[in-house]
C-alpha cells in the first residue's frame, strides 16, 4: 500500500486539514484558506503550505485551481482517515447522528487493552436512509474516559482525540461482507440477514495502546474501497 512521504510540519499539517475536511468541519465546494493565511495561522512557511495542499489533492481530497485557490472534493465518508483504503461513493450526502456513548464495551477488546468508552453513531444520506452504523471503542484514559457525561469535543471522534493528544501510529483493518443482526437491521432500516460490508480497524499508538477500534457496518450499494501501491509521486 502506497505511504505517503511527508514529515515534520508538513505532515502535522496534512492531517490537520484532512480531519477537517473528513469529519466535515471543511465541506464539499468549499473554498480553503489561502497559502498565506495557512502559513499565518499553523506557523509553517508557504513553501510547506504548497507541498500540503498538493498532498491533500494526491489523496483526492481537495482539488487546487491556479490562480483561483484549493476546493474541497470530498463529499463522502472515509473509514480510515490515515490510509485513505476507503471511500464513500461521490455523490453521497452523508451526516452522523450520535446514538449513544457509554462505558465500557466490546469483551475481547477490553480483555486485550484496557476499560473503553464506546461510541455509536448511525450516518444517514440526505434523505434520511441509513447508510452505515458505527461502534467505535476507545480508551478509557484522561478526559476519555468522562465522554458519556461530557460528549465529543465538535461532535467529532478525531477531535476528541486530538483533544486529548491521542494520537496512532499504526494499526489493521479487515473487512468481510455478513448478515446483519435483528437489531442491527431495526436501526439500518433493512430485513434481518440482509448482507452488509463489516469493516474494522484497530488503531495503536507507538507504545501498543488503544487509540480507536471501530466496527463499521456500510451499505454495499453506497461505498466502495481504494487500494493503492507503488510510488505514485
Amino acid at each position: 500500500m502506497y505511504m505517503s512521504k511527508v514529515h515534520g510540519k508538513q505532515a502535522r499539517l496534512v492531517e490537520e486539514l484532512a480531519g477537517r475536511i473528513r469529519s466535515g468541519g471543511l465541506a464539499h465546494g468549499e473554498r480553503l484558506p489561502g497559502e498565506n493565511r495557512l502559513a499565518e495561522r499553523y506557523s509553517v512557511s508557504r513553501g510547506t503550505v504548497r507541498n500540503a495542499l498538493a498532498e491533500l489533492q494526491r489523496r483526492e481530497l481537495i482539488v487546487t485551481e491556479t490562480g483561483v485557490g484549493s476546493f474541497v472534493t470530498f463529499d463522502g465518508v472515509q473509514l480510515d482517515q490515515n490510509s485513505g483504503w476507503a471511500r464513500a461513493l461521490a455523490g453521497s450526502d452523508v451526516t452522523a447522528r450520535l446514538l449513544s456513548i457509554e462505558s465500557g464495551g466490546d469483551a475481547a477488546v477490553t480483555a486485550r487493552y484496557g476499560p473503553v468508552v464506546t461510541v455509536r453513531r448511525l450516518r444517514s444520506t440526505a434523505s434520511g436512509t441509513p447508510v452505515s452504523l458505527e461502534t467505535a471503542a476507545l480508551p478509557a484514559v484522561g478526559g476519555l474516559a468522562d465522554l458519556p457525561t461530557r460528549g465529543l469535543v465538535e461532535d467529532s471522534i478525531t477531535a476528541t482525540l486530538r483533544a486529548e493528544d491521542v494520537r496512532g501510529t499504526g494499526g489493521d483493518q479487515w473487512i468481510s461482507v455478513e448478515p446483519l443482526t435483528a437489531e442491527d437491521a431495526e436501526l439500518l432500516g433493512r430485513e434481518t440477514g440482509a448482507l452488509f460490508l463489516r469493516a474494522v480497524r484497530t488503531t495503536t499508538d507507538d507504545t501498543g495502546g488503544l487509540v480507536e477500534h471501530v466496527v463499521s457496518l456500510l451499505d454495499p450499494a453506497r461505498f466502495r474501497f481504494h487500494l493503492t501501491f507503488g510510488d505514485r509521486s
